[in-house]
Parts: C-alpha cells; structure tokens; sequence
C-alpha cells in the first residue's frame, strides 16, 4: 500500500512539476504554507523527521505538513530536484496569479516600500533580497532583466518567503508609476539625510554594472549609502537591508 502511494505521488509530482514552485526544503514549505501558498505535493524521504522538524519549527503547519507528505526513497527524490536538501523534503506549489500582484501594488495608499532589482544576475541575491522584503514587510521585489525572480535557486534563497510579498519580473515601463522612486547611486545624496516616504520604489542596480540609465532617468532621487573608500561596493542584498531599514526608523 505504501509504495503504491508513494509511486503515485511520483507521477503525480512529475506531472505537475512544470510551471509549478519548487519548495526545497523544510523552511520553504514552512513559509509558504504560513503565507497561504497553494502546495499540491509534498515527497520526503523520512516522515518521521519531518514530524520531528515540524513539531520543533513549525507547530502552526505541523498537522498540514504531516497529512500531505509522501516518504520516498532518497534516491528518488534526488532525481526531481536539483539538490536535495538537507531536510530531505521538497513540495511543489502554485504560482500566485501575476495580474493580481501587479495590481495590488498600484493601489493607494501604499504602506510600505516596492524593492526594484535593476536586472539582477545572482539568483540567490535575489531570494535573499525577498527574504528580507518579506522580513521588513515590504510590499513586494520587482526584478527587471533575464533572471526569473521564481527560479528554484532563488526560491530556495528566499527560504519559500516569496509567498509573503508580491515578486515578479517586470519592464522598467511597467513600474508603478505616481510613486517616487528612489535610485541607490554613489553618486546620490547622503541616505541619512534622504527619509523615504511609506509609498517608495527602492531601486538597486545590478551586481556588476549597477543602475540602467532607464531606471536613473526615472529617479526622483539618487541616494547614497556611505562606504569606506576603496572598497568596491556592498551586496546587493545587504544594500536592500540597509535601505529597508532606513524606511522603517524613519516612519513616524
């Protein structure tokens, strides 16, 4: 009974893999469960310290983890995803609905900031980047460029918070417009004397060549984080924190 289970969750998985959200891990499952994501399949390769992580980490999903997961062999599982691990748990999930997300973020009033990632290249950037707007509550991470935002590595990255806040990837023409936009530059003004208002676009350039002169040419303001002279630059994921933070003390 058990290995007809198992078997039939492992064709289902296959079926379904494309176009869904690989959850790789325990921590993604956890979050995206806690952020209403909708998880279609779950495989471990031991349920039992699954029940032991949950019961542990996540008392909250706990009986929805253990309800939904299917053991098998890890052998098995290492040959759907492209890294087990070391929870040795993965899921797949629905990707929210695109239109709806845009949208959301147009709506007035806006509480809290939009993190714009001005074509981004390192995948897990990215899913750090998300997992710190989902931290500070931001409203959502729009990428611009080639990289899928939704990529498993990103995904694995984010720790599944993607489901927390509003991610995709956009033109720079596709922006909210009526919201200023605050541009990350060396050569902006000081930060500390910058206070961004709850309705920003934060804007951070690439890795390598930092901001498109399209995403600039939109600026209402280039700012600037201090930094010692002669180091290059900050990560970009440590730019978003340092922003973000930034927003947050200096709200009312």
């Amino acid at each position: 009974m058990e290995a007809a289970k198992a078997t039939a969750a492992v064709r289902g998985w296959r079926e379904a893999a494309q176009g869904s959200v690989l959850l790789d891990g325990f921590h993604a499952l956890k979050h995206a469960l806690r952020f209403g994501a909708d998880v279609s399949a779950v495989l471990t390769t031991d349920r039992a310290a699954v029940a032991v992580l949950a019961a542990d980490l996540a008392p909250d999903v706990a009986a929805r983890i253990g309800e939904s997961a299917v053991e098998i062999p890890a052998t098995v599982l290492k040959e759907l995803v492209p890294r087990l691990h070391p929870t040795g748990i993965a899921a797949l999930a629905a990707r929210p609905d695109r239109a709806a997300d845009l949208a959301a973020l147009t709506r007035e009033p806006r509480r809290a900031p939009v993190v714009v990632l001005d074509n981004p290249r390192n995948l897990g950037n990215i899913g750090a980047v998300v997992r710190l707007a989902a931290g500070f509550a931001a409203a959502g991470v729009l990428t611009t460029g080639d990289a899928d935002p939704w990529h498993p590595t990103a995904v694995r990255a984010g720790a599944g918070l993607h489901f927390a806040t509003v991610v995709e990837r956009v033109t720079v023409d596709q922006l909210p417009y009526g919201a200023p936009l605050y541009a990350l530059d060396p050569e902006g003004d000081d930060i500390r004397d910058v206070p961004f208002p709850d309705d920003a676009l934060l804007a951070f350039g690439s890795e390598r060549h930092g901001l498109s002169e399209a995403v600039r040419s939109r600026a209402t303001r280039l700012v600037a984080i201090p930094m010692r002279p002669q180091v290059s630059s900050f990560n970009l994921a440590t730019s978003v924190g340092m922003g973000l933070f930034h927003w947050q003390t200096g709200r009312g």
